[in-house]
């Protein structure tokens, strides 16, 4: 198993990623990268993986789905009372990867976390279907539960207390946005000598190096 697991390979050979081609602003640039993802039909191109820490150091890694990005950041939604919230918490600094297998890319961004505003919780939220608003009060994320007929109960229960009523959000359900001091651009290239711009914060500008493979 394991000699089969090591000679799994592959050459990537579809584009490259030249400093004259990318955009100045690494922004731009993912959102450029990104709708290419949306226009392939990849799979939840939105996700991605969190990585947090606790206070004393502690990794996890999770995914989680994008649901705005701008210049101020990467924003993603979750429960609060979680414990990704509470490791952003403790220690508000994260790391988000995305993988576009289909286009050979990969995106790492490194920064500082921010909770969001109640408005655009709120705007997102919303915006969301009815049963998942429910979700969001049904779910006392990552607490252990005696088996799933809790969660199922409990639906079933909001279900008829917010019947052809508005939902509201719950006080510990928003947002964290991702302020990126680092934004890594890499694309697959033959031989294992992939392409890797780094985009680094400085001040009210951002520089681009090359990075080795």
């Amino acid at each position: 198993m394991m000699s089969s697991i090591a000679d799994l390979r592959k050459d990537y050979t579809k584009e490259t990623l030249n400093e004259t081609d990318v955009d100045p602003n690494p922004f731009q640039q993912f959102q450029h990268w990104f709708d290419q993802a949306v226009k392939a039909e990849l799979p939840e191109p939105n996700a991605m993986t969190l990585a947090t820490a606790s206070k004393d150091g502690i990794p996890a890694a999770r995914i989680v789905l994008l649901k705005a990005v701008d210049d101020r950041g990467f924003t993603f939604f979750t429960n609060y009372n979680s414990n990704k919230g509470k490791e952003l918490e403790a220690n508000p600094q994260a790391a988000l990867v995305f993988l576009w297998t289909e286009l050979e890319r990969q995106v790492r961004i490194v920064g500082s976390v921010e909770k969001v505003s109640a408005e655009e919780s709120d705007g997102y939220f919303f915006s969301r279907p009815h049963n998942s608003r429910l979700g969001a009060w049904a779910s006392e994320q990552s607490e252990i539960i005696p088996n799933r007929d809790v969660l199922e109960q409990k639906l079933a229960t909001l279900k008829v207390e917010y019947e052809n009523q508005e939902v509201p959000r719950p006080p510990h359900w928003g947002g964290f946005r991702v302020i990126p001091r680092e934004i890594e651009f890499w694309q697959g290239r033959p031989s294992r000598l992939h392409d890797r711009l780094l985009y680094c914060r400085q001040g009210d500008h951002w520089t681009i190096e090359r990075m080795s493979p």
